[in-house]
C-alpha cells in the first residue's frame, strides 16, 4: 500500500485503516486449532482483503499492476523470485551487438524455462502481450480472483452500509463518466431522495457549498459536490470541514465512506453502469416496449463503443471527444418521444428520425471532424436498423448481439456474460489495431512498476554485482563514447547530450550538485530508459539502446548527405525529426521546377 502512493498521492492510506483492515481479517478468516494453518488461512484471506480494498480506489489503469505488485512481492519473500530475472523483465535488456545469422541448436527449448523465463521472451519479441502474460502469471501464482477486481453497484445499499459518517466519500471519475443518476437511485433506495442535495461547484459556490455542509450536519442531508476540480483553491477549506466532523456528532443518516471509489469505463462495465440508471419503470414505459427495450440495449451499446474507441489512439478518432452520460439521457428521452408519438400513429419505425436526432444532433452535435463524423453515422447504420428487432449481431463476434427480450434483469445478465476485456473486432477494428495501444500499456506498466523499486545503494562487496553508481556510469561511459565518436566524424552538433553526461559522471563523483534533471537522468540511464530531456529531440518509442543506435542511424543519413553534391535516391523517412516539413519541401521544389502553385501540388 505505500508503494502505491509513490505513484498517486491518492493512493495513500492511513495506517489505522490497515489496522483496520487487519483486524476484519482476523476476525473473519478461517479458524484452525493448528497454528500453521490458520496462519495460512489468515494469510490468504488478508491478502484478498487487501486487493478488494484498494482496488476500489484504483484506476483500472493500475488495478494488474497492483495484483502484480502484490504477487511479486509475495514471490520474493518467498525466495522464489529470481531477481536478475525479475530486473531485466522490468528494464529490458541492452543488445551491444546484433546477429545476423541464426539461433545455434543448443539453445534451450521453451519447455525448459520457468513461467518468469518465458515472459522474458515474450516482453522482448511481442511487448504487446505483455500484459497478459502478466494475468496467467498472477492466476498460477495467487488465483483468478486477483485479476477480476471486484464491481462497485452504486444501487446496492451496501455502499450505505459500509460507509460511515465522518469521512468524505470520493468519486474519482474516468472522462465520460458521471455518477449523479447512479447517486439518485441510490438516495432513492436507502429512502434519501428528499434529503439529497447537489452542488456543482466552481466561481462563487464556494459559501453556498459551505452552508449545506452545515445543514446536512444538522439536519440529515446527503450533500453531493460536483466538480470538485473547479474549486482548487477551496479544497484547503473543505478539509478544516471535513476535519470539524471528526470532533462532533453528525446526524446518524449522513452518507460519508473511508474508502475511494473510482468509476471506470469498458465496454462490460459501461453497460453494466448505464443499466443501473435505467429503472423498471422506464423499461416499460413505451407503448411497443419489445421494440423500445432493444432499442435502448443497442443505445447503450451504442454509447459504450464511442466511449471505448479513444484507445485505439489515432485510429479510433481524429480528435479526442467527450461524451458523457448526459448525451445518452437525452437520446434515451428523445427515443421515448419519438416511439410514443410516431408508434401509436404509423406502423413503420421513424428510423431517418431517429438517425438524424441521435447521430445527426445529439451526438453529432459533439463531433466536428468530418471524417469523425461519417465513422458515427455508421456506427448508427449498423445499430439501428430493420434487424434490431430480430436480434442482430452488433459486431463480427459472436458473443455480441441484441439479447432475446425479456425483463430488465435478463439483459443484465446477459451484460455479466460479456467478455471483460474487448477484442478490437468489438468496434469493426483489424485484429492489430491495439497492438499500438498495448504497447503504450506495457511501457507504462514497465514505468510504474521501475518507480517503485528502492533507489538506495548498498556498498559493493567483494564478488557483489555492481552499484547503481557503477552500473551507471558503464553505461553512460557507452554511450558518451558512441556519440563522440559520431560528433567527431560528422561534425554535427549533439554536444547538448554529450555535455549532459559529463554533469552526470561529474555529479556522481560528488563535483556537483545532483540536481532534480541529472537524478531523472540517472535513475532513467539505470532503468535503461530514454531521459526526458533527450526525448525532447524527436518522438520515438525506443528503449535507451535501441534509441542511441537510432540516434547514431539518423545522424549518419544527414552526414552522408552532407558529403554529396546531390540528395541520395532513396530517403529514410523515418529518421527525420519532421517528415512533414521534408515533405512539404519537396512539393515547394518540384513545384519551383514545373512552374506550377505550390497548393496544387499533392504527392502520390
Amino acid at each position: 500500500l505505500n508503494d502505491m502512493g509513490r505513484i498517486d498521492s491518492m493512493y495513500q492510506f492511513s495506517l489505522d485503516a490497515y489496522i483496520n483492515l487487519f483486524s476484519l481479517s482476523i476476525d473473519n478468516s478461517k479458524r484452525s486449532h493448528k497454528l500453521e494453518e490458520r496462519i495460512t488461512s489468515l494469510n490468504d484471506y488478508h491478502t484478498y482483503a487487501v486487493y478488494r480494498y484498494m482496488c476500489r480506489g484504483l484506476f483500472e489503469v493500475h488495478k494488474l499492476l497492483f495484483s502484480f505488485q502484490i504477487c511479486a512481492k509475495i514471490q520474493e519473500a518467498a525466495g522464489k523470485l529470481n531477481m536478475d530475472e525479475y530486473s531485466f523483465f522490468l528494464r529490458g535488456g541492452l543488445v551491444r551487438k546484433h546477429r545476423t545469422h541464426t539461433m545455434f541448436t543448443w539453445v534451450s527449448d521453451l519447455n525448459k524455462c520457468n513461467e518468469l523465463q518465458k515472459m522474458l521472451i515474450v516482453r522482448s519479441l511481442r511487448p504487446d502481450r505483455v500484459s497478459f502474460c502478466i494475468t496467467s502469471f498472477i492466476v498460477n501464482n495467487l488465483g483468478s480472483r486477483f485479476v477480476e477486481p471486484p464491481v462497485l453497484n452504486m444501487k446496492a445499499v451496501s455502499v450505505v452500509e459500509e460507509s460511515t459518517s465522518r469521512t468524505p466519500l470520493i468519486f474519482v471519475l474516468s472522462p465520460g463518466v458521471d455518477p449523479t443518476g447512479a447517486l439518485l437511485h441510490l438516495a432513492e433506495a436507502s429512502g434519501m431522495s428528499k434529503h439529497f442535495h447537489a452542488l456543482s461547484l466552481g466561481q462563487g459556490q464556494a459559501p453556498i457549498a459551505k452552508s449545506m455542509i452545515e445543514e446536512g450536519v444538522k439536519n440529515g442531508h446527503w450533500v453531493f459536490l460536483a466538480n470538485c476540480h473547479l474549486s482548487l483553491s477551496w479544497m484547503p477549506d473543505l478539509d478544516k470541514l471535513v476535519e470539524q466532523l471528526q470532533g462532533q456528532e453528525p446526524h446518524h443518516s449522513i452518507l460519508h465512506c473511508n474508502i475511494v471509489y473510482i468509476l471506470e469505463v469498458g465496454v462490460k462495465s459501461n453497460m453494466k453502469r448505464l443499466y443501473q440508471l435505467v429503472t423498471e419503470a422506464q423499461f416499460n414505459r413505451c407503448s411497443k416496449p419489445v421494440f423500445y427495450r432493444k432499442l435502448v440495449f443497442s443505445l447503450c451499446f451504442f454509447h459504450s463503443i464511442l466511449l471505448e474507441r479513444k484507445k485505439f489512439l489515432q485510429l479510433g478518432w481524429n480528435i479526442v471527444y467527450v461524451c458523457n452520460d448526459h448525451l445518452l439521457g437525452v437520446a434515451l428521452q428523445v427515443s421515448e418521444n419519438l416511439l410514443s408519438q410516431y408508434l401509436d400513429n404509423y406502423e413503420e419505425i421513424p428510423w431517418d428520425a431517429l438517425k438524424y436526432l441521435i447521430a445527426g444532433v445529439n451526438y453529432g452535435g459533439h463531433v466536428t471532424d468530418d471524417w469523425d463524423r461519417r465513422l458515427l453515422t455508421t456506427y448508427i447504420s449498423d445499430y439501428f436498423c430493420d434487424a434490431l428487432l430480430e436480434g442482430c449481431q452488433l459486431s463480427s463476434l459472436s458473443s455480441y448481439y441484441i439479447p432475446h427480450d425479456g425483463p430488465q434483469s435478463s439483459y443484465k445478465e446477459y451484460i455479466n456474460m460479456l467478455p471483460p476485456t474487448e477484442h478490437p473486432g468489438v468496434f469493426g477494428q483489424h485484429p492489430n489495431a491495439d497492438i499500438a495501444s498495448q504497447i503504450a500499456e506495457t511501457r507504462m506498466l514497465f514505468d510504474t512498476l521501475l518507480s517503485l523499486q528502492p533507489r538506495v545503494t548498498s556498498p559493493t562487496a567483494v564478488g557483489a554485482r555492481p552499484s547503481r553508481e557503477d552500473q551507471v556510469r558503464a553505461r553512460q561511459n557507452s554511450i558518451r563514447g558512441g556519440l563522440g565518436l559520431l560528433s567527431e566524424n560528422t561534425q554535427l552538433d549533439i554536444r547538448s547530450k554529450i555535455s549532459s553526461l559529463v554533469e552526470l559522471e561529474r555529479g556522481i563523483k560528488g563535483l556537483v550538485v545532483m540536481s532534480p534533471n541529472l537524478e531523472e537522468t540517472f535513475n532513467c540511464i539505470y532503468d535503461a530508459r530514454v531521459p526526458p530531456l533527450w526525448e525532447k529531440a524527436y518522438p520515438s518509442q525506443k528503449p535507451l539502446a535501441a534509441w542511441t543506435r537510432d540516434l547514431c542511424q539518423r545522424v549518419d543519413q544527414f552526414a552522408r548527405w552532407a558529403e554529396t553534391a546531390r540528395p541520395p535516391v532513396l530517403f529514410w523517412l523515418s529518421g527525420f525529426t519532421f517528415p512533414n516539413g521534408f515533405l512539404t519541401a519537396v512539393l515547394q521544389s518540384c513545384a519551383r521546377q514545373h512552374n506550377v502553385r505550390g497548393h496544387s501540388s499533392t504527392c502520390t
